[in-house]
Formats: C-alpha cells, structure tokens, sequence
C-alpha cells in the first residue's frame, strides 16, 4: 500500500513554518547552561524536551545514570554526578524500529562566559549548543512531528534516547545506547552536519587515558639523590609517547594535559599525565595496549617509581558497514528529491554513532543542523537548516511508512 504522494509533500512543505516558530524555543534551550557537569542546567534542557516530545504522544522515561569518575590532580579517583538520561518509545510492536539520539550537554561549563546566544545575520545564529547540539534536538523534533501526521505512522515504532554526557564520552548512558542497538533496525543520530552541508561516513575511535606516576620526595638542596623526580619520568614517558605518532595508519596520541609538583625545593613526589588517543580500525586498540604495557613494564621496573594506568578507549572506530552505507544511500536519494546533494567523508572526530556502529547497529550520525566552529565561542548554525534537515530525517521515515523505499526486515538484528 502506498500513501497519496501529495500527503507527504504537504507534510513535508509544513515543517518550514513549524521550525519558524522554534526560534525563541532554540534560544532558550541555547541559553540554558548545559554543560556536561551541570547537572541542573542539564536536566533543566531534559525537561524542555520532554514538554515539546510530549504532544507525540510517547512514553517517556527518566534514567538515573552512575556518576563519572576521572583522575583528579594529585591522582586521586574522583566521581562527579551528571545529569539524568531521557528516553521515549512509541509504537515497540511496529515491524520497523528506528533509533534516534542527541545529546543534552554540552562543552561549555557554567563558568564559562560563553553563555548567549545571538543572531549574526538572518541566517547565521551564534550561540552554545546551537549546531552542537541543540539545533539537532529540535530536527529530530520536527521529523518525528512529521512522521505522527502521516496516516501510514504504525509501521514505524520509534525510540529516541536523550542522554547527559556525550561530550564527556557517554561513560555512564553507553549501556542504554548498547541496549537500544539491540531492538532497533537502524539508529539516526542528531549530531551537527559540516559547514558545507556534508556528512560523516568513517569515523576514527577514541580513548582518553590518565598515568599517575609516583616518585620519592626529597630536599632538592640537602639530599636531591634520596628523591624520584615523578615530573621527570613523566616527561620520559609523554616523549615516548609521543613517537607513537606515525607507526602505525591513522592512529594518532595527543599528550593534552599534565600536572606535578609544587614548591620548587622539593623534588616532586607526584604527577599526572593525560592523553587522548584517536584509532582508524579495531585492532589499534591492541596494538596501543600492548605499547602502554610496555612503556609502564619499563617505568615500574625502576627503583623507587610506581606509575598507574587509568581510562582506555570509550568509543571503538566506526567503519561503514553494509546497512550504514545502505542508510546512507536511501538518504542520499532523500536527499536529492530535496534538492540537496549530500556528500559523506570521513571524519577524526567521534560521536554516539561510534558506540552504535561496535554493536552492530548501522546508523548516520550528524543528520542535525549545519553548523560550524563548534566546541568554541563561535559556534554557529545556518538557521534554515533546521527545516531543510528535519525534512531529510522526515523524508526518509515518511517513504518507509509508505513503502516507497524499503529497509530489510528479514536482517536479523544484533
């Protein structure tokens, strides 16, 4: 059965005046502080979404998650609590499932002066969180509002997951995402498109890793040979890390933080030694474990030195898979039919659609607003894009229901 061709153009055609009335909506969510850390402003954007998800008629959750834990300065093993999980389902008996994601955080704490949103031209909003990740909120809205209005939704069971701390590697919601790959046939994740319209394909993985290295303290006058310089030795091993760069294809470490030491006549007992690091394929997360263990093999042999590994690698590398590029190709004719011609590239950066992708699930993750300059102060969204991306998203559903395109429901899901 398929529906009357001119119902969905109509659909379609009705998100521009909808997004329209989003303006105010979009500045507030942008300026309501939601860094990853704070857990009210968090929460508070939580709640703004579940008000405007509400007239879809889903069911809706609350999750608690487990706070997150990070290595503190002195290498102490910290938790900081972080704000709630949100998550709504309809129709979980429909043959077809679609998983749709976006984050409620994001990078800009609440110190930071970076708080306002502002409009640079017509087009050309600047603000937190616009592109990255607000703006995609409100297009997953304006989609999902399209698909209820059409009269052939009930083949089409949805699920969209809100979680608080993508930014800081989605420690604590990566099990529901794991859960949710499970039960769906494909995942639709709301992070920001390029500035130039275009989308992600591969993405390389990630890890985030913390050494704490322990010395011996001792006068650096009277008895400096009775001392452990940890600040040296974590000097010895950051360059030793550091020429990891370029032995092996795509995988790069970046040394992004360190701290030790203190009054300068003593010599220091303590430092930290921080570092990301980015993989192209799954077997580089062995081949980086086994260099680690072997560089720290080589520190604790040392008389008086103790060094702790903490961290490891929280988002494998997304490689396109059969059904990612099948999900790609229904949108590129999406795509097309609208008028746009999108293209996919890979990407360094990493996303939700990484933690996804590992468990099986093919999915496309920056179907949000265009934007650029993210994770800065000029970070900025092109407003019209709003509704030309929620009808992407909306097209794509809409052609499911009514049979014009086809998902293959016989593949079994992971």
């Amino acid at each position: 059965m398929h529906a009357n061709p001119a119902s969905n153009d109509a659909i379609l055609a009705s998100i521009t005046g909808e997004a329209d009335a989003l303006r105010d909506t979009l500045l507030r969510l942008s300026n309501q502080n939601s860094g990853s850390f704070n857990v009210d402003g968090v929460d508070a954007v939580g709640a703004s979404l579940l008000t405007l998800f509400a007239p879809l008629g889903a069911s809706a959750e609350t999750i608690a998650l487990p706070q997150y834990i990070a290595t503190g300065d002195r290498g102490e093993r910290s938790s900081r609590p972080i704000g709630h999980a949100r998550r709504l389902r309809l129709r979980p008996e429909a043959p077809l499932q679609v998983f749709l994601c976006g984050h409620l955080d994001t990078v800009f704490g609440a110190a930071h002066p970076f708080q306002q949103a502002r409009w640079l031209d017509a087009d050309t909003l600047n603000g937190p969180g616009v592109a990255d990740l607000k703006g995609g909120l409100l297009t997953m809205l304006l989609a999902l509002t399209a698909l209820e209005r059409s009269s052939l939704r009930e083949r089409i069971g949805w699920e969209v997951l809100l979680n608080p701390d993508e930014e800081i590697g989605s420690q604590g919601s990566a099990p529901l995402l794991l859960e949710a790959a499970s039960r769906h046939h494909f995942g639709l994740i709301y992070e920001p498109a390029y500035a130039d319209g275009g989308l992600a394909s591969e993405r390389k993985g990630s890890g985030n890793f913390d050494l704490v290295i322990e010395g011996r303290a001792a006068h650096a006058g009277r008895n400096p040979e009775d001392g452990r310089n940890a600040i040296a030795l974590a000097a010895e091993l950051a360059l030793q890390l550091h020429r990891l760069n370029g032995q092996r294809d795509g995988l790069t470490l970046n040394l992004g933080y360190t701290h030790g030491g203190g009054a300068l006549n003593i010599v220091p007992d303590r430092a930290v030694l921080k570092f990301n690091v980015r993989t192209s394929q799954p077997s580089d997360e062995c081949w980086l474990d086994d260099q680690l263990d072997l560089l720290l093999t080589r520190a604790n042999d040392r008389n008086g030195f103790k060094v702790e590994r903490h961290g490891g690698f929280t988002r494998p590398p997304k490689v396109v898979s059969a059904g990612t590029a099948q999900l790609q190709a229904l949108l590129g004719d999406c795509g097309r039919d609208l008028g746009l011609e999108l293209q996919f590239r890979p990407t360094g950066g990493c996303c939700d659609g990484n933690n996804l992708a590992a468990a099986g699930l093919a999915n496309v993750d920056n179907l949000g607003v265009v934007g650029g300059d993210i994770h800065s102060d000029r970070e900025w969204m092109r407003w019209s894009s709003l509704a030309e991306r929620a009808r992407l998203s909306a097209s794509l559903l809409l052609k499911l229901a009514s049979g014009a395109l086809h998902w293959p429901l016989s593949t079994p899901r992971p």
